[in-house]
């Protein structure tokens, strides 16, 4: 059998593609480092997202693609940096990602702040805004609602850091219980200063927890921030999908691409059997039916409204459950989702 070399290894590479960007390792730019020790390969593979959904995948086809030019032991070291697809609104921020839902009591704010965490938890640099500017609810799922919001020598505002992210609500700037009656162009000053005033710093993901429907805030939000993308929140059954419909809808009238549907409380877990108490599949036909991703499902869990209650996201609270579960997985399709995207954007070398 030939020798295997840096030469034999590049070339054996090429034929293993990224299974989301549909492009060999090579072409895309993610082989980072070879060393070749006789018959034992070690690689550096420099992924476009901690959040990677296919690592594992990636990893067995190049064991297989350099085992049969020869390698009897290959070590593959994985390392990421998430590339944008084009500049944000935010200087040193690579993504804005809009978390928004038809109707209120679908679990967004819930599905917003664990997405934020279990980003982080894979390694990436993660910023939370609560822009549910008349119900915001992220300061009491972070258990920082005591907490008030102070600004820098710049007069910037700075977030407050929890469970790895940070976060900005307008719950910590305001008294609590005070009711916001704003009109629309309060709303969009609003929005204008935490996008422009917010020592947000470097950040991979900024995700915002949209208010329900499709009004100022939205319209503000997607004229300003140069949205990367949009998730839709949706429960199974028609009521909730026929609103969530008209939220991915606006999205298409304002030119911000849709990134995936989330289906939240799809069952309840009873005695070993799944019981779906609001009907099955509904955010998956609506992705079918809308030409985009399905992100993942959430069942219904009392873990879940526990951990919001208690300022402990559940992905921590309850690392092992399926729900939390289900969100890490939904956590890396978005990011994969994002990725496949900036490859749609950026010239392939």
């Amino acid at each position: 059998m030939s020798p295997v070399t840096e030469a034999s290894v590049l070339e054996a590479l090429r034929r293993v593609n990224d299974p989301e960007l549909h492009k060999d390792l090579v072409s895309l730019g993610m082989v980072e480092a070879i060393v070749v020790e006789d018959r034992r390969v070690g690689l550096r593979i420099n992924l476009t997202t901690p959040a990677c959904p296919l690592k594992g995948q990636i990893e067995r086809e190049i064991q297989a693609a350099l085992r049969a030019i020869g390698a009897e032991e290959v070590e593959v070291e994985f390392k990421a940096q998430v590339r944008p697809a084009q500049t944000t609104a935010i200087s040193g921020v690579k993504y804005i990602v809009a978390v928004a839902s038809g109707k209120g009591g679908v679990g967004k704010s819930t599905v917003s702040a664990n997405l934020a965490v279990a980003l982080a938890l894979e390694g990436a640099k993660v910023g939370l805004l609560d822009a549910d500017i008349y119900g915001p609810s992220q300061a009491q799922m972070f258990g920082v609602q005591a907490e008030r919001i102070r600004v820098n020598e710049s007069k910037q505002m700075l977030p407050l850091e929890r469970h790895g992210i940070k976060l900005l609500s307008i719950a910590n700037l305001i008294p609590p219980g005070q009711a916001m009656i704003w009109r629309g162009p309060i709303l969009h000053g609003t929005i204008k200063q935490f996008l422009s005033e917010v020592a947000w710093g470097e950040l991979d993901y900024l995700i915002v927890d949209l208010p329900p429907g499709t009004g100022d805030v939205q319209l503000s939000l997607a004229q300003l921030a140069k949205l990367s993308g949009a998730v839709i929140v949706t429960t199974p059954q028609d009521v909730a999908r026929i609103d969530a419909e008209r939220a991915l809808d606006g999205f298409k009238k304002v030119q911000v691409p849709i990134l995936g549907v989330v289906e939240n409380m799809s069952w309840l877990e009873q005695g070993g059997s799944r019981i779906h108490l609001f009907g099955q599949g509904g955010g998956r036909r609506m992705a079918e039916a809308h030409k985009t991703a399905f992100l993942g499902e959430i069942p219904l869990a009392v873990a879940v409204r526990e951990g919001g209650d208690a300022g402990v996201p559940v992905v921590i609270g309850a690392p092992d459950s399926a729900e939390a579960q289900a969100l890490r997985g939904i956590a890396r399709n978005l990011a994969g989702q994002l990725s496949v995207q900036s490859y749609l954007f950026l010239p392939m070398t």
